[in-house]
């Protein structure tokens, strides 16, 4: 599996998005996108899953242009999962995970898929929601069942706009270690967007930093999240320590000192 990007600009009409992005994915790996809100995470790896046409340069997946590429045949390579799921719908969790099979047996559905559905809703511990209606879940319970259906697919490159994006710190921490267990298990290619410089530095094996809608580097964590990276990028000082051979950032706010505490108080009466 491999996905090369060369010399790649992307425009929404007059407006730049993206510019001279030139990157090369190759083998099993988990893949962090990281950078502020409006730097072109989102467009990237749109343009990846060929959902926007790109004015410039050239994208292959697998040594074949994407334009080449019918859409069933891209869907049986690469899944793709939104960050929020913009449809809501009543039908139910089984039934909305299913529709991940569509590239392969349309609309049939047998006994086989049923297992795997169940199977891969257990992993992610969302067994009991099976037969509720998706449009009753929650937006983290969206984000899952999302998820499941990305994994249906059983693609060997799997693209996910901010997986955890509406979960709580526990299930931030599952989904991003189901997500790396994948790639060790399955030998897939995950690409992610986050936004948790921390968590994408514990389970990433590589990490793309964005800057105004290019690439700022690309590397290991330990390569890629330093202060000077944190502070070009983001704008903010930090302090870098290692945890587990990796790097773990602690934000520093020079005001916070100076801000007037309050002797309010809070109990549990």
């Amino acid at each position: 599996m491999k996905i090369e990007i060369n010399g790649m600009d992307f425009s929404y009409g007059d407006f730049a998005i993206l510019h001279d992005i030139n990157l090369c994915m190759d083998g099993p790996q988990l893949i962090s996108i990281v950078g502020p809100n409006g730097v072109g995470k989102s467009t990237l790896v749109g343009c990846i899953c060929g959902l926007f046409k790109i004015n410039e340069g050239s994208i292959k997946i697998n040594g074949i242009q994407l334009e080449e590429y019918k859409s069933r045949d891209l869907a049986r390579i690469v899944g793709y999962v939104p960050c929020t799921a913009k449809d809501s719908f009543p039908m139910s969790v089984t039934d909305t995970v299913l529709m991940g099979k569509g590239p392969y047996n349309g609309w049939r559905t047998t006994d086989a898929d049923l297992r795997t559905v169940y199977a891969i809703l257990g992993l992610l511990g969302i067994e009991d929601l099976a037969m509720r209606n998706f449009d009753e879940l929650s937006a983290g319970q969206h984000q899952k069942v999302m998820l499941a259906r990305g994994m249906i697919q059983d693609t060997e490159i799997l693209i996910l706009d901010e997986p955890t994006a509406n979960l709580d710190i526990k299930h931030q921490l599952e989904v991003t270690r189901i997500l790396s267990d994948l790639v060790s298990n399955r030998g897939m290619m995950i690409i992610m967007i986050s936004h948790d410089l921390n968590i994408a530095s514990q389970y990433s094996d590589n990490i793309i930093m964005m800057h105004e809608g290019t690439i700022l580097q690309v590397g290991r964590p330990e390569d890629v999240i330093n202060c000077e990276n944190l502070h070009r990028v983001y704008g903010v000082k930090s302090e870098i320590v290692q945890r587990n051979g990796r790097p773990y950032v602690i934000l520093d706010d020079p005001n916070y000192g100076t801000i007037e505490r309050h002797s309010g108080t809070v109990s549990d009466h």
